[in-house]
């Protein structure tokens, strides 16, 4: 995606984020809770992802962030340059008990349109592209499988071919403390997301 030789290098330290989310008080930064789980998704410009995601019963903590790329601990002036082969993302902290990964997955599917590639709406570059990142086998078999659902109801309603990426989840490098909770922070900020119109079901 990106020429090694044009990668941006990044740095060693660490984008200082607060301890705690904006919206609902529980940890940004970890540890979690014992029976909690982790999963992560990229669906286009990540402020209205983490709200969609910090709104559903059974998320304990969300944060934005980079992943899928090659660039250490990078800036968002660096990502949106194209060069450092990350996307925009949302890690969520989740209850199993509360929240199954199948209900997030529904949520993924139904909350961006995974068919445009390198973009969502008039967002346009490999930062906003359709991505899941899986934390254990059982993840890798739901998306997949959900993938694959998902597919044929857009098929149904002659939609193109799904562009979304599923591979191992990365390791995942926080964005600035502005993006944090952005749309909490910001009740007029862009969203910028629209589904296809297609329920998952």
């Amino acid at each position: 995606m990106v020429d090694s030789e044009k990668t941006l290098p990044g740095r060693d330290e660490v984008m200082p984020v607060p301890t705690q989310h904006f919206v609902n008080g529980n940890s940004l930064l970890g540890p979690f809770p014992a029976e909690m789980q982790t999963a992560m998704f990229g669906m286009g410009c990540f402020w209205g992802v983490e709200k969609l995601f910090w709104q559903q019963d059974g998320v304990y903590s969300t944060a934005a962030g980079y992943a899928a790329g090659v660039t250490p601990n990078p800036s968002y002036q660096e990502v949106c340059s194209g060069l450092t082969g990350h996307n925009e993302v949302v890690r969520v902290v989740f209850d199993p008990e509360k929240i199954s990964y199948q209900k997030l997955l529904e949520c993924f599917w139904e909350g961006h349109d995974p068919t445009q590639g390198n973009r969502q709406g008039n967002d346009r570059g490999t930062q906003y592209r359709s991505g899941i990142y899986v934390y254990d086998e059982s993840q890798r078999q739901a998306a997949e499988s959900s993938c694959e659902q998902y597919q044929a109801l857009l098929n149904k309603a002659g939609h193109e071919k799904i562009t979304t990426e599923i591979i191992k989840a990365p390791e995942f490098y926080f964005a600035e403390d502005y993006h944090q909770q952005y749309l909490a922070k910001n009740l007029n900020g862009y969203c910028g997301h629209g589904g296809t119109g297609v329920e998952f079901s």
